[in-house]
């Protein structure tokens, strides 16, 4: 069996915080932003926190990766 490669999409997408968590940045900010309001757009920044059946799909992908 050949060894488990890490996902180099998804390691640029994912940071993993000092407790394990894993941790993205929210969607539907990059563009098209004219019409949305203020309040979504400040709502949306920064990152949040990946949970469920995401993180343990994204932590196979991430398998290798030891995170920033």
């Amino acid at each position: 069996m050949p060894k488990m490669k890490t996902h180099s999409g998804m390691k640029k997408r994912v940071t993993r915080t000092g407790s394990g968590k894993l941790v993205h940045k929210q969607a539907g900010t990059t563009h098209l932003n004219e019409h949305k309001p203020t309040k979504r757009m400040r709502r949306l920044q920064g990152v949040a926190v990946l949970t469920g059946g995401d993180a343990r799909k994204v932590k196979k992908l991430l398998a290798k990766h030891k995170g920033k």
